[in-house]
């Protein structure tokens, strides 16, 4: 994710980066400034149309088209930050979950350090499993020692995975008598918290804006912005040619934004810092397990 100064207002507009929708759109907006140029020159130099001509009453229709897009693209970006700010929240929720179960273990436990430690490597892990697992890439990650348990359950789901590992740690120590019934009431809540954050992500992850809605709204900036030389280059003349390019940039830039975070878990620039929520994670519950 992009950090920035929001009050650093000449920098943000001077500045482009990977994901900047200029740079991306730049090979069409050529494309489409030829393509006014050309209905220029047949209205205005080969069939010499004029303001009379019929041709011009276009206008009309394409300003109400207009008022339709723009509600259409409204409800597109606001849908795709709904879907990003509830990822963002689910991950807030994380990081409050591990906290307190860390807080909660480390209190039980007591002077009883190794099965305090062993929860905690399962407790610094889930969150690296759910990032990487939600990122579609491999969750196999490196270990400084073996652990078998570990290294094997990331074939399946991992982050469900994970929770059984401590669910049957915690029914271990519960059998021993280190856990109360009440306590393990707690900490079982806990860790259904964890499968819900890890259920909601997924529900993202895997519901994706309808591929209808999404390809309609595409085809409508497309027939727009053709639809615009056509209906004002008499009236405005070559000016038409850099306006038709700038409408087109401002409009599918908005809808190239909304393609972006409505994803918020690809790693991408503007997505979710999972990895680095995920290591925020994995230092909160060293220090809580540190504290005597």
């Amino acid at each position: 994710m992009r950090v920035y100064n929001t009050k650093h207002f000449l920098k943000i507009l001077f500045s482009l980066h990977k994901s900047d929708t200029l740079k991306i759109l730049f090979p069409s907006m050529v494309l489409i400034g030829l393509y006014s140029w050309g209905i220029q020159y047949l209205e205005v130099e080969y069939l010499h149309l004029t303001s009379k001509s019929g041709i011009s009453n276009v206008g009309m229709i394409h300003s109400l088209l207009g008022f339709v897009l723009s509600l259409l693209l409204v409800f597109r970006t606001n849908t795709a930050y709904d879907r990003w700010w509830e990822g963002r929240k689910l991950w807030g929720k994380l990081v409050n979950d591990t906290r307190n179960f860390a807080i909660k273990i480390n209190t039980i436990l007591g002077d009883n350090r190794q099965d305090a430690e062993q929860i905690a490597r399962y407790l610094k892990y889930f969150p690296h499993f759910l990032a990487k697992h939600l990122s579609k890439e491999s969750t196999r990650l490196a270990l400084d020692e073996d652990y078998s348990e570990i290294e094997s359950s990331l074939k399946n789901h991992g982050p469900s995975e994970i929770v059984i590992l401590l669910t049957h740690k915690l029914n271990l120590l519960k059998k021993e008598g280190k856990i109360s019934e009440i306590e393990m009431l707690y900490l079982d809540t806990q860790l259904s918290g964890f499968l819900d954050v890890c259920g909601g992500c997924e529900r993202i992850k895997n519901t994706p804006i309808p591929y209808s809605y999404s390809s309609f709204i595409k085809k409508f900036i497309i027939l727009y912005v053709f639809a615009l030389p056509i209906a004002y280059v008499i009236t405005i003349g070559l000016f038409m040619i850099p306006l038709t390019v700038f409408v087109y940039y401002v409009l599918m830039s908005l809808e190239l934004i909304a393609e972006e975070i409505e994803d918020p878990f690809n790693n991408d620039e503007n997505d979710i810092p999972m990895e680095t929520l995920a290591q925020n994670i994995e230092k909160n519950v060293h220090q809580i397990m540190n504290r005597k």
